[in-house]
């Protein structure tokens, strides 16, 4: 808490008025990200697109929020604050659930996905590949935080669920974009 004090420019005395001790400094900050990770996917709701399109942008989204993560954050969460992190990992699992399952059945509705897509299994399939791959033995860390390595996931994604036409949009997507601002 000192150092935090110090940081902020401010007295210790200051900051307990505004949490009561380090657990409750550290779930505020975890809501705080939480937050905003979640206004940046609201961002991306607001926009008009069909769903290939909407994959391809929180594609985009996610590198762009890569470049800062810090796996030692996480990892020391976990150690330090396993209820904190418990709660970080379930709201990020539900959200990502409930994103790719609306996603799913947009694209069925657009004609852009498979008719026969069993959306809860696909959905919990993906949710299960992001959330895990950490703990993949065969993924190095530096796999993990490459760029190509999150782009080429959902473009895997999307090639399984794409029926023809979902497959000419996520081409003529993919010619628009200069991912090499991205990667």
């Amino acid at each position: 808490m000192d150092d935090v004090a110090r940081e902020l420019g401010i007295s210790k005395k200051t900051l307990y008025q505004f949490v009561e001790n380090k657990n409750e400094l550290v779930e505020k900050v975890v809501d705080y990200v939480i937050n905003l990770k979640e206004c940046g996917f609201k961002k991306i709701d607001e926009i008009k697109m069909n769903a290939v399109e909407k994959l391809i942008e929180v594609n985009m989204h996610i590198i762009e929020s890569m470049k800062d993560y810090n796996p030692a954050t996480e990892y020391d969460l976990k150690k330090y604050y396993p209820e904190i992190y418990a709660k970080m990992h379930s709201v990020r699992r539900q959200r990502m659930h409930d994103s790719i399952l609306a996603n799913i059945k947009k694209g069925k509705e657009e004609g852009l996905y498979r008719t026969e897509l069993k959306e809860e299994i696909i959905a919990r399939m993906q949710v299960s590949r992001f959330m895990n791959m950490h703990e993949d033995e065969f993924l190095t860390k530096n796999d993990l935080q490459r760029s190509e390595f999150i782009h080429e996931l959902f473009i895997y994604h999307i090639r399984g669920i794409a029926n023809e036409k979902g497959l000419e949009v996520l081409e003529k997507t993919l010619q628009k974009i200069n991912f090499n601002n991205y990667i």
